[in-house]
């Protein structure tokens, strides 16, 4: 099985989400998403493969999202996306692609439903 994970080493919940797609010995394409962040056309196309605004993926904790303003915001996906796009660390992760479909991991044992 073909896995793609959109990855960062610093969170737990992406570490575990990695760790059961090295057990189900997936062949996994890691993509560390803080240093090759995805584009705003693929933001779009992960959203919507996960049938998700773009609020639901946004991480308010981070100093961008106050620095931008984005809680004003949070009806607008366009904006949101181009704010991902720009600064990845606002990205919730993490996010796993599968033949079965693309989701946002968190807990880890989510990314078992895109296991055959």
């Amino acid at each position: 099985m073909k896995a793609t994970i959109w990855h960062n080493n610093r969170c737990s919940n992406s570490r575990g989400a990695l760790a059961l797609l090295q057990e189900a010995g997936a062949d996994i394409e890691v993509i560390n998403y803080l240093d090759t962040p995805p584009s705003a056309a693929q933001l779009r196309t992960l959203l919507s493969e996960m049938g998700m605004p773009a609020r639901d993926l946004l991480r308010s904790k981070e100093a961008a999202y106050a620095e931008l303003e984005l809680a004003n915001q949070l009806d607008d996906d366009a904006a949101l996306i181009a704010a991902m796009a720009a600064h990845p660390a606002l990205i919730n992760r993490p996010i796993v692609r599968t033949a079965k479909g693309t989701a946002l991991c968190r807990p880890p044992e989510t990314v078992l439903a895109l296991l055959d």
